[in-house]
């Protein structure tokens, strides 16, 4: 089987994706803080301390006071969750980039287990006091059923009319968090010393996606249709980093168009998933640059980082 590099997909064909592809000029982001829970455990100290490229730019438009405070780590995929749904809503919030070697006691007095991503949720409108919520998939849900106004925020990203369909979401959010991510660093974190082969980590990896993919509306483009919702969300930051899997894996493994045999029709969906997810404005706006991305998962791609994550996928444990 030949197979098709994620980097010539057509979701990095756009010119708003070029951020990501390409070097752009860093954006310092004032203000830092703490440490990642999950892509940090002990601290790999050649990590770039600062967001890049689009999403520096998105820090920066929003760095000023606000009473809702969003604490995050670039490298952070779970961070990029919470960082797409404050976007999505249209949420106005300030984002304190978190310094991965130093954990700040003012952001350790909200939050004493220092993780990210964290929502300081003001208990006044002028966010005197905050109470703290973690877990991105927590925050996100949090945001969107607070935050529903049509009119400010948007369409809902659960469907709040049909508990039917909401449900359906969940089980496919469900999916994502406990096969295809996990999936997802087994096979990054691959090496020799493995009881597995590289080959089946792949394949273990891509059955996941094709269940998902399955389960997506036919017509699409996003899992609810032409509706984006939380099922996409919860995806995406790992769809941007699957280029990772050429750089440190001989390639991800989606076979090249027209060569997917009888998953063909799959994988046509897939594609149009990836393209319309890989282009969405949230999306492309939280993401740092490409070379940032290729350092901080180097270690990973050598199963040397001794991140939480990392920690948890070398011992077969479920993730932290």
């Amino acid at each position: 089987m030949s197979f098709l590099a994620i980097s010539t997909l057509p979701l990095c064909s756009s010119s708003r994706y070029l951020p990501f592809l390409l070097h752009s000029p860093s954006v310092s982001v004032p203000k830092t803080f703490a440490i990642c829970r999950r892509a940090m455990g002990s601290v790999d100290t050649s990590l770039h301390p600062h967001t890049s490229g689009s999403a520096a730019r998105y820090a920066e438009a929003h760095s000023s006071p606000n009473p809702l405070i969003l604490y995050g780590g670039w490298f952070c995929p779970f961070v990029q969750r919470s960082w797409i749904t404050l976007h999505e809503k249209n949420i106005p919030h300030q984002y304190f980039e978190i310094n991965p070697y130093h954990k700040d006691p003012e952001f350790l007095k909200l939050n004493p287990r220092g993780l990210v991503p964290t929502l300081a949720v003001p208990l006044d409108k002028d966010g005197k006091e905050q109470k703290p919520l973690y877990e991105s998939l927590v925050i996100c849900e949090y945001l969107d059923e607070v935050y529903n106004d049509p009119s400010k925020n948007g369409p809902d990203l659960l469907p709040r009319e049909d508990a039917y369909l909401r449900a359906k979401c969940r089980i496919w959010i469900d999916h994502i968090s406990m096969r295809i991510v996990p999936a997802f660093y087994r096979f990054m974190q691959h090496s020799d010393s493995k009881s597995y082969s590289l080959d089946e980590a792949r394949t273990e990896f891509l059955n996941h996606i094709k269940t998902f993919i399955k389960e997506c509306d036919p017509q699409g483009p996003f899992f609810l249709g032409e509706r984006f919702s939380l099922v996409d969300i919860m995806l995406a930051p790992w769809l941007c980093r699957m280029f990772l899997f050429d750089v440190y894996k001989g390639g991800v493994g989606v076979p090249e168009e027209g060569k997917g045999g009888d998953d063909e029709g799959t994988w046509q969906r897939w594609r149009k998933w990836a393209k319309a997810v890989g282009e969405r404005e949230s999306v492309l706006d939280t993401l740092s640059e490409r070379d940032q991305y290729v350092d901080a998962y180097r270690r990973y791609a050598e199963d040397t980082t001794q991140s939480e994550v990392a920690k948890a996928t070398r011992s077969g444990r479920g993730l932290p």
